[in-house]
């Protein structure tokens, strides 16, 4: 069954600006700028003001079925991430795990770059280069953990998953080789008191 009209806002906090230019999404915040291009989702977005003069953004899809519907949400969560994004940031937690051979961090290049040493016993260096503004640091709390943090979520997450595939083990029973490094927690880089 078609619904008529279906929509769906994201209210933008003070300090955030939000252009919209042909279903391509800009947030401006504090912590910097980030873009997206959302125009393969058939959708109308356009900023306005509520009832109670908050800025909002709209999010409308007219004559649209079940996955038309779904790509409203998508849209509102990409924008929502952004905003999060350029105003408290985000970070991934990572553990180091590893039963006989200690996992030697050498962390590069100012954050940009990770070496990964002792893998298992192999004399094999690992690197990991961090996308585009992500950065590694180790944990000054805890022992055995790196902090990845940047602005874009799916960087950031995109990062701690080549770091994690990096150590994979091969050949042997999973069960038993339970080596690498694994996502601990997640979170934003600025803490909210609530």
């Amino acid at each position: 069954m078609r619904l008529l009209a279906a929509s769906r806002t994201v209210v933008i906090p003070d300090g955030v600006t939000l252009e919209i230019k042909g279903r391509k999404a800009r947030v401006v915040g504090p912590r910097g700028t980030l873009s997206r291009d959302l125009s393969h989702l058939a959708l109308d977005m356009y900023v306005t003001k509520n009832e109670e003069g908050q800025t909002i953004l709209q999010v409308d899809c007219h004559s649209a079925k079940k996955i038309k519907l779904a790509q409203i949400r998508t849209a509102c969560s990409h924008i929502q991430n952004m905003i999060t994004g350029v105003t408290l940031g985000f970070k991934t937690m990572m553990r180091l795990v590893y039963a006989h051979f200690p996992i030697n961090i050498n962390v590069t290049k100012g954050g940009e770059c990770v070496e990964i040493r002792n893998f298992l016993g192999e004399k094999r260096v690992r690197v990991v280069n961090m996308l585009a503004g992500c950065k590694i640091e180790r944990s000054e709390a805890v022992k055995d953990e790196l902090i990845i943090s940047g602005n874009d979520i799916e960087l950031v997450n995109r990062s701690a998953a080549m770091v994690h595939d990096i150590c994979l083990t091969s050949n042997k029973d999973l069960r038993k080789f339970l080596d690498g490094i694994y996502v601990s927690g997640k979170g934003t880089v600025v803490t909210v008191e609530t």
